[in-house]
């Protein structure tokens, strides 16, 4: 393999053409190679960003192409570990959207897999390599707001569309696994704990999750949020200490929801704030991604984590319907 990683795209979904695609091409060491469609129209936003783009008329022929070192697959949720354990199978290092399974056994499918291919495997969490998360977690490490008291989260948006997959719930549709997860992983990577306990309420529409809230206690910390697909656009993180808190405006979609800033008040009672808007988070997480085939530098979320979180989404959804 050369120091460039050449990238397969599994698919032509919106992900891939608006953020990831364009997040490949910007990266260092990093080339869009190939793509996967057999709608040669969805192929042209890719070609005219990649010239040269090799387009593969199914999944199965951009597997076996031998040019291609990682894959990337934005496919519905349903379809993500039978294609990242064909990836696998394939002996491609595979970067799959979230939620990357839609049951905790299953990503123990793919470490397994993982391990016994010897290639990268991750779930694409792009705010795992956001720096606001980094400074999080190094204020709440030094203590900077004392003990840690409570975390609040909420992620929302409208979209009612029926024939949109996220109202799909045989294609693992639903808020929870869309935008419920990112609270999740923001305060597990934040704090690097899990929760001992669940509780939640949840609104279903046609068998999909459309509202729900969500209350978890951590080791010594509890924590709130909720999030909707029938509401406006919002979202935000809040840590809430003894001596102060940390807010986080947006902690998810940076710049898409606005101004990006980590705002905080220590025991003096000084607001401090740090803004974010030049980072490029999915570039990160590509340029990191490459870091660990070439390297084996340590994923900020690898399926381990990722498991982790999924543990939890089942949690709230078994909590929910209890």
């Amino acid at each position: 393999m050369t120091s460039t990683i050449r990238w397969g795209i599994l698919g032509a979904a919106k992900i891939a053409q608006t953020q990831v695609a364009p997040a490949i091409q910007a990266a260092r060491d990093a080339t869009l190679a190939a793509l996967a469609t057999s709608t040669p129209a969805k192929a042209a936003p890719f070609a005219a960003l990649a010239p040269g783009l090799t387009v593969h008329d199914s999944y199965d022929a951009l597997l076996a192409d031998p040019d291609i070192d990682a894959i990337y697959i934005p496919l519905p949720n349903h379809l993500h570990i039978e294609w990242t354990l064909k990836a696998i199978a394939a002996g491609k290092h595979v970067l799959c959207e979230k939620p990357i399974a839609l049951q905790t056994a299953e990503i123990d499918q793919l470490i397994a897999a993982r391990d016994a291919a010897g290639v990268v495997v991750a779930e694409a969490f792009m705010v795992a390599n956001h720096p606001q998360l980094h400074k999080v977690r190094a204020l709440l490490d030094a203590g900077a707001i004392g003990r840690l008291c409570h975390i609040e989260g909420a992620f929302t948006y409208n979209n009612p569309d029926p024939a949109n997959i996220r109202n799909n719930a045989e294609a693992g549709g639903g808020g929870l696994r869309d935008i419920g997860v990112y609270p999740c992983i923001t305060a597990r990577l934040a704090t690097g704990q899990e929760p001992t306990a669940l509780r939640a309420d949840i609104q279903y529409e046609g068998g999909v999750d459309t509202f729900a809230r969500v209350w978890a206690d951590f080791d010594g910390f509890t924590m709130s949020f909720y999030c909707g697909m029938r509401q406006g656009r919002y979202q935000h993180m809040l840590f809430h200490g003894s001596d102060g808190w940390i807010s986080l405006s947006a902690p998810f979609n940076a710049q898409a929801y606005g101004d990006c800033r980590v705002e905080w008040q220590e025991a003096d009672g000084i607001t401090r704030i740090e803004r974010f808007n030049s980072t490029a988070q999915y570039t990160d997480m590509i340029e990191a991604f490459g870091d660990a085939i070439r390297t084996g530098a340590p994923l900020a979320c690898p399926l381990e984590v990722s498991r982790g979180n999924q543990a939890m989404i089942d949690g709230i959804f078994a909590a929910g319907d209890a």
